[in-house]
């Protein structure tokens, strides 16, 4: 009798023989890494969002190997969750928060990724009452993977900050007091043209950064659809779209107020630009200094509506692991374990059959 596990997670810093590594913070971080090992199994390849140089977000595929830095059945591979990102370190102030997921080498002790992990449902509450070709799924960011987005386009830069100071424009100096709403909102138009103008210089050097699985279900019902699991991920530059496009849509409406999407292009301008004048981002500063009156437990959300323009794909509407594979990917009786506190866990943990 084999001990509870995920497919493909060997060696990593939880024991899934113990049932608290079966709770929803765990579970929906190693799951889709397990599901992710699983697909590179089946010699499929991630759906990977790019940004194109139009500024658009276009498909392609992405090798598992590509992402986690090593073939994801190797036995070299070690997965470290709610871990720091060590190479970053040295681009922040202060602590680097802990990302889901870093990948690194055993032999070596070297981090091979930092990957962010958003599990999410597909229909959401907003487009469950459409034709399935419309489902979408909501995605809620949390302000740490702003952090980690700007550290992945600084790096890019570490050895060549003055190609980022040719980018700002000395006008942001007239910002005396940068945590006043009012006196950001009027910069707001050239904040995007900044961020998409660094977005242009690093194109060809964009990376994975995160990994969004959706698990599918018949409409708004708690019944898994038969092909209910795929794996999508997002291009640090690519997933920029989420808040500028809807910033720029704000500004078109003549919206005055900052909003969640239009702070976190001012968070994530704010980082990039402290680190071209100072070599380094104060995170923390930024995050809880400029709030502009709206709670910082998470940067922003958007609605299935808005996510299915970026990931209407056939993978989409028919993922392609199908709702028997899932007893290949929590093996064991892993699914013992299982606390049904979410509605994934919930379905899985009475949905005994799947298992049999």
């Amino acid at each position: 009798m084999k001990n509870p596990g995920l497919f493909g997670i060997t060696h990593s810093n939880r024991d899934f023989t113990a049932k608290e590594s079966w709770g929803k913070n765990q579970f929906n971080s190693s799951f889709p890494t397990a599901l992710t090992a699983f697909l590179h199994s089946k010699g499929m390849e991630c759906k990977y969002l790019t940004l194109s140089k139009k500024l658009k977000v276009q498909h392609t595929f992405l090798r598992v190997q590509d992402f986690f830095g090593q073939n994801p059945m190797s036995d070299d591979l070690f997965y470290a969750f709610e871990t720091q990102y060590s190479p970053y370190q040295q681009l922040v102030i202060g602590t680097l928060p802990r990302v889901d997921l870093v990948t690194q080498s055993i032999k070596t002790g070297n981090c091979l990724s930092p990957i962010e992990i958003k599990l999410t449902a597909l229909p959401d509450n907003t487009t469950c009452h459409l034709e399935e070709e419309k489902y979408g799924s909501e995605l809620v960011v949390r302000p740490d993977t702003i952090v980690y987005l700007a550290c992945s386009i600084a790096s890019e830069f570490s050895k060549k900050r003055d190609t980022l100071k040719e980018v700002f424009d000395k006008k942001y100096s007239k910002i005396k007091d940068w945590t006043e709403g009012i006196n950001v909102q009027a910069f707001l138009p050239k904040m995007i043209k900044d961020i998409n103008a660094i977005c242009l210089l690093m194109n060809n050097k964009q990376k994975p950064l995160i990994l969004q699985p959706i698990w599918k279900t018949v409409g708004k019902s708690p019944r898994l659809a038969e092909n209910c699991l795929d794996v999508f991920v997002w291009s640090d530059l690519a997933f920029t779209r989420l808040f500028v496009d809807a910033t720029n849509s704000e500004i078109l409406k003549g919206k005055t107020r900052i909003s969640r999407q239009s702070r976190t292009v001012v968070w994530l301008f704010k980082m990039l630009y402290d680190f071209t004048m100072n070599g380094q981002i104060n995170h923390q500063f930024v995050i809880d200094s400029l709030s502009y009156n709206t709670k910082n437990d998470k940067a922003f959300a958007l609605s299935g509506k808005l996510t299915h323009r970026y990931m209407q794909s056939k993978e989409l509407t028919t993922p392609r692991i199908n709702k028997r594979d899932i007893k290949d990917i929590i093996i064991g009786g892993g699914h013992n374990l299982l606390s049904p506190e979410r509605r994934f866990d919930a379905i899985l943990f009475n949905s005994p059959e799947l298992f049999d």
